[in-house]
Parts: structure tokens; sequence; C-alpha cells
């Protein structure tokens, strides 16, 4: 008894801890530990989406991870209700959720026939017992036994209470027409719905992402009224750049080279995997090229179950130059990365072989991404290795957050995606 007492005073501080932390800074995707690999939180039964769920549906989140190990980890999952910018709010867990707002993992897979042994952890958020309360931004957080946060990963819930009309076109006031998109917006709220407030440019936020990039992601300004629609539109924070299509390369079949794969080659108990070199795209003409537009999706074509039985590969990215960027830092950024402009995409240029490099621990399946160089705040990071077109299918989810004086937290409308 006197264990058990200490067990739910340790889990209580726990996610007395997880919550003091959320609401120090805005939450990210982020992986803490080396040994946790291919984090993916997407609705279930549905690949390559946004983890958006609505309010009151059905629905429900699938999170799936692997720990590098040979044996099974006591791990717990929390859930938490963060604002607009991604910060802890004052809900309380019975404002936001009822049943249990943490709990353990208890569905895991050993993985099977592979090289590098790994366990592979499932769980569906929110649980069968629970019921998500509120619209708005969420993040999940997975803690080992000793209180440390594997990782954290973000989602929303909309009310779906709204009307959003979305176009993607040349720039409005024709500067660099041939290499930028602009993003316009408008909103209303639909005749006869009872849940959703009379809208007022004071109490909406429009958050604009392109893709998955989060450094490019900015606020909309409203602009005008058309009719019963609140406009956002030709304004400097409506223009992205273009970019290009985005490079992929395929592993699913590690016997046979696949796409911009060069080499596979295995050794020391690893599996090792070269792509084809990369090349500087920024001077070519534009070409007409599909792609996951930097998302992954794990897959393996000659086993039955991809979750437990894909390998992991050690993927070496290459970008031959004969002089490094003296005014700039080459990342590889992707779902691969989680979008980050850090060490875990920095490609550092290696003067023996005069090209920029990169080595990720991945597993099987397929991965698409661009390299971008971070010059400084206000200058395109596509322009210089990837190059920007106005004709690039740059897909852009608009999120709408609503507050009024009388809420206690920021309401998330309406989430839309459109593609150019």
């Amino acid at each position: 008894m006197q264990r058990q007492n200490m067990k739910r005073i340790l889990i209580a501080i726990i996610i007395i801890c997880f919550s003091t932390s959320l609401s120090a800074q805005p939450l990210s995707d982020s992986v803490w530990r080396r040994d946790v690999k291919s984090v993916l939180l997407t609705r279930d039964g549905v690949d390559l989406e946004s983890p958006v769920l609505t309010l009151g549906g059905s629905d429900r989140l699938l999170l799936q991870f692997d720990v590098l190990a040979d044996e099974v980890q006591l791990l717990r999952y929390s859930v938490a209700h963060c604002d607009a910018l991604w910060r802890r709010d004052d809900l309380e867990a019975y404002e936001f959720m009822s049943g249990f707002e943490s709990g353990d993992i208890e569905n895991y897979d050993y993985s099977f026939t592979t090289l590098r042994s790994y366990v592979h952890y499932h769980q569906m958020i929110p649980s069968p017992y629970s019921t998500l309360l509120h619209s708005g931004n969420y993040v999940v957080a997975v803690t080992d036994e000793g209180g440390d946060t594997l990782f954290t990963r973000r989602f929303w819930v909309s009310e779906d209470a709204a009307s959003m009309a979305a176009t993607v076109d040349r720039p409005y006031d024709g500067s660099e027409m041939l290499r930028r998109q602009e993003v316009d917006v408008r909103i209303a709220t639909p005749q006869g719905c009872v849940v959703c407030p009379t809208l007022r440019p004071e109490y909406v936020r429009i958050l604009a992402q392109q893709n998955g990039r989060e450094d490019t992601q900015r606020w909309l300004v409203h602009s005008d009224y058309e009719g019963p629609w609140l406009c956002y539109r030709h304004r400097k924070e409506n223009i992205f750049d273009g970019g290009n299509n985005y490079r992929y390369f395929d592993m699913s079949n590690l016997h046979t080279p696949m796409y911009n794969v060069q080499r596979v080659e295995e050794y020391g108990g690893e599996i090792f995997a070269l792509l084809r070199p990369d090349e500087d795209r920024s001077r070519r003409n534009y070409v007409v090229e599909e792609s996951l537009n930097g998302g992954m999706k794990i897959n393996v074509w000659d086993r039955n179950n991809a979750a437990v039985e894909a390998e992991y590969v050690w993927v070496n990215i290459s970008l031959p130059m004969a002089q490094p960027i003296l005014d700039g830092r080459v990342y590889v950024v992707g779902a691969l990365t989680d979008w980050k402009l850090d060490s875990t995409s920095y490609m550092e240029y290696n003067t023996e072989y005069r090209a920029y490099t990169k080595r990720l621990l991945l597993k099987q399946g397929y991965y698409s991404y661009q390299l971008l160089v971070d010059k400084g705040h206000g200058i395109s990071r596509t322009a210089r290795l990837e190059g920007d077109h106005w004709e690039t299918p740059n897909s852009y989810t608009l999120f709408l957050y609503y507050r009024s004086p009388s809420d206690r937290a920021d309401r998330l409308l309406k989430v839309t995606k459109v593609r150019r």
C-alpha cells in the first residue's frame, strides 16, 4: 500500500512539473532522447494528414513511436491545453477533458527480424474512456518512470463552426510574380450556426502555415470587409516565397535501391544508405513534380508489418559544393527533422569531400525534404539552394482562433487547407 501511495505521489509530481514547464515557454514538436525515433501523431486510419480532430466527433489520434531498446519501459502520456501561441493556459483538466488526461502507455510490440532491436509503442489520444471538451491547441507529452520527458507532440481540436474560403495566387502588388505566392482568406459566421460567435477582427486571429514549416508561418492581418465576410488579403503577411518541389528518397526496399538511393550497405550490424548527391537547384527551370511536401511515411515492400519489421538505416545526405556558403547555414528540413533549424538538421561542410553532409538514423520508408539556407530574418531560406517558383504546389494550413473577453481560453473555430 505504501509503495502504491508513493507511486501516485510521483505521478502527481510528474504531471505538475509537466504543466509548469508548459506554461514557461511555447511548446513545439520536440524529441529529447536520442533513443526515441519515428514519432508519429496522426488521425487514426489516416496517414500524411495534420493531427486535427473535430470537437464532438468520433475520430481519435494514434500516437506511435519507437524506443531503441531490448526491453519495455514504463512510459506515461499527459495531455494539456494550450493557447494560440502554444503556452499552457489556465484551463483545469476537467475543463478541457472528461476522463483522465494522463495514463500509462500499455500498448507495445517488439521489433521482429530486424538488425537493430526496438520497441514500438502506440496509444490512442484521447483514450477510449476520455473525451475532449474544448477546442484549441493541445500537446501530448510522454515521460519515463523517472519523470523525464521523452518528447512532445502537438495537435488541434476544431469546432468546425465558421466558414473559411482561401485562395493561392500571384502577389497582389505585382512584385516578384514569378517566385512568390499570396494566400488570401475570407471568414464568416454560417447562417443559423448557434455555437459560432459573431466574428469581430479584434477577437479573431488567423495563422497561415506553408506545408509544415514553422520558420515562415505568420499571423494574417485584417484588411477589409466583403458583405458578411471578414477579409485577410493583399497584405505583406499574406505573401510567401514559393520555394520548389521537395526532394525525396524511398528506401522501402533495401535489396534494390529505389528513388534517389544510390547504394545500400550492411556492415558491423548496421545498415547504411547513401543517397544520390543533391544539387543546387536555384538556377534550374521549374519542373512539375509531386512529393509529400516535407512529409514522411514508414513503409516496407517485402514485410507485412512495417511498424515492427522496418529496419533502421543510417541515411547519408550530401550536397557537393566547391566552397562553403559563408553567409549562411545549411539545414535538412522536413518531418524527418521535425521541421527544425537546429543541430538535428544542420549540415556540416566537409573540406575533404568538398560537400555539405548529414547523417540521420531513419526508419525504412519514404521521406521528402528541402535544403534551406538560414541567412538571417527576412531573407528567403529557399532561394539559395532550392529556388523560388510561384508554380510550386505548396499546401497551406489556416487556423482560425477566437477569443472574446468572456472566454477563459482560445477557441479554434476552423482549420482549412488550400493548395496552389
